[in-house]
């Protein structure tokens, strides 16, 4: 049987959908993952078997594959265990709804797996969930403990888990998990200022530098080198100095 679950990946601050489709079929007991995966997402072989086994779920020795669409960009990072095992559950007949497959179209996944079946905190939720809507996604299932970050996003419903059995009782309409609310805030600003950095010319580097120091609340240091040239009786000697401004 086939299963797919909805994922999301991160190219920088962009994200892009990640079908992570899974196939169980009779054969040599194998599990084999494959969609150019790096070794974090190797190992989560391990972690999702044995967080179902601890989760009370037995699993027949089959031949289960889970590809990773699209196939020519790198994967990396532990939130697909989550929807990796959610997708062997699938297609293992442990998660059965009338309307599984329309949920799941409309859905993004993302959590990492301890082995007694905990899901825990991933980066780069926020970004996940601003392409998610971007793509018309209507809900994503996120770790609780990652709540929080998600719950600026308007218009996007965001269930957050803290195990797995959590989310298997859900779609088996045996459970029930409450929304994360959304938290609404207006960013204001009174201070005007008489000069700003359309009054530079030039000095884009600099500027957006600068930018990105105020933003983010870092350290900055700008540094003019100049040579300085003074005669000393018979030769003149070359001196290097440095000016520092804050």
């Amino acid at each position: 049987m086939l299963a797919i679950v909805n994922s999301m990946a991160l190219k920088g601050l962009e994200g892009y959908l990640v079908s992570i489709q899974i196939d169980i079929s009779d054969g040599l007991p194998c599990f084999e993952i494959v969609g150019l995966p790096d070794i974090s997402v190797k190992e989560s072989k391990e972690r999702v078997l044995t967080a179902i086994k601890n989760t009370g779920y037995s699993l027949r020795s089959r031949r289960i594959i889970a590809n990773l669409a699209p196939a020519n960009t790198r994967k990396e990072g532990s939130k697909f265990d989550l929807p990796i095992a959610l997708g062997i559950l699938i297609a293992s007949g442990k998660i059965n709804n009338p309307y599984l497959e329309e949920f799941m179209s409309e859905t993004i996944f993302v959590g990492e797996l301890s082995l007694d079946g905990k899901v825990g905190k991933v980066t780069g939720v926020l970004p996940i969930g601003i392409e998610s809507k971007k793509l018309g996604i209507k809900r994503i299932v996120v770790p609780k403990q990652n709540a929080s970050e998600a719950s600026v996003l308007e218009g996007l419903e965001i269930l957050p888990i803290e195990h797995l059995n959590e989310i298997i009782k859900y779609l088996n309409g045996e459970g029930y998990i409450e929304k994360q609310k959304i938290k609404k805030f207006k960013l204001q600003s009174k201070q005007m200022y008489k000069y700003d950095f359309s009054e530079v010319k030039g000095q884009e580097n600099v500027k957006r530098a600068l930018e990105i120091s105020a933003a983010g609340g870092h350290n900055c240091i700008l540094i003019r080198k100049s040579w300085l040239r003074k005669n000393n009786a018979s030769k003149k000697l070359t001196k290097y100095s440095t000016r520092h401004y804050f």
